[in-house]
């Protein structure tokens, strides 16, 4: 959990040289809560693991995850699917208590990601290894700063750049909720546990799915399918096809590419809570298939 401060867009520029990882700089101070937190759940041998707190574990994580792939990435860092202001606050609010940062900060690094997938520019290269593309761009002061001329789009929304500035506030309020509800149990595993796993299940996408999977398509990237890590992330895991179609709000394209994510879109549009569902034209999930040259196209499914 990072405090997060007022942007400035020479603060976020992308590396010259992702291998020069001694020039490097990580904000160690402002890291000490992220890295402390990683051994919080291990407390759960002293305080006991009780029934309740893992259903509240499992409803934290699962909450949270969904906000997280279905706000923060592809609402606000791609704009797959179109949602009133009143869901989008809530949306993003859910998401900010996963202690990911704000939505703006999020989002306008993902975007700098995918301009630069695994070049030299990436923020998050796995050319730079594990530990970097998983945990210490995070950490880094390089991109602790949120570019909002990156986002201009959702900065012009003054409750998100509320929630953006004061992120680090609402995982906190939400860690003692749940020990107001079960004590060090709830603190423990209910939110600490579950806040461990969903950052450990976002990061992966950063740094597995660029390493260990499938190839579908022959994009510029190393990015990969993986069933397991869609499992963990509502559908994240299907990133290869992300990375072919990024705009579509739907991750899995086949049946059996489970994607949790986009049935929880289905299910908000039937309820008039999301409209505009963003997605490739029939057959287009094939054009860059290995060996094949074709050209993508999208559809608008409109409410």
């Amino acid at each position: 959990m990072l405090q997060l401060n007022q942007s400035s867009k020479s603060n976020v520029l992308p590396f010259k040289d992702v291998t020069d990882s001694k020039k490097e700089s990580y904000d160690w101070f402002l890291a000490i809560p992220f890295l402390v937190m990683q051994f919080v759940p291990f407390l759960a041998f002293f305080t006991g693991i009780s029934a309740a707190a893992l259903v509240l574990c499992g409803i934290l994580y699962v909450v949270r995850m969904f906000a997280i792939t279905l706000g923060y990435h592809r609402y606000f860092a791609h704009r797959s699917y179109k949602m009133n202001r009143v869901v989008q606050f809530l949306v993003a609010l859910i998401g900010v208590t996963s202690a990911q940062k704000g939505p703006l900060w999020w989002a306008s690094h993902h975007r700098l990601h995918h301009k630069y997938a695994d070049t030299d520019l990436d923020i998050h290269s796995p050319k730079r290894g594990f530990f970097w593309s998983h945990i210490g761009w995070i950490i880094s002061k390089r991109f602790k700063q949120t570019d909002y001329s990156l986002i201009k789009d959702f900065s012009k929304f003054k409750e998100l750049v509320f929630l953006n500035r004061f992120q680090i506030v609402f995982p906190v309020l939400l860690g003692i909720l749940c020990f107001l509800l079960m004590g060090l149990r709830g603190l423990v595993v209910g939110f600490g546990l579950s806040t461990v796993l969903l950052w450990h299940g976002t990061f992966a996408i950063n740094s597995i799915a660029h390493k260990f999977g499938r190839r579908r398509y022959a994009t510029k990237d190393t990015s990969k399918n993986s069933f397991i890590l869609a499992v963990i992330t509502m559908g994240e895991g299907w990133h290869n096809n992300h990375h072919n179609y990024p705009y579509s709000a739907k991750l899995g394209e086949s049946f059996c590419e489970i994607d949790f994510g986009y049935y929880m879109l289905l299910i908000a549009k039937k309820i008039g809570l999301v409209k505009d569902i963003r997605l490739p034209l029939v057959g287009a999930f094939k054009a860059r298939r290995i060996n094949l040259t074709a050209s993508t196209k999208e559809l608008t499914i409109n409410n």
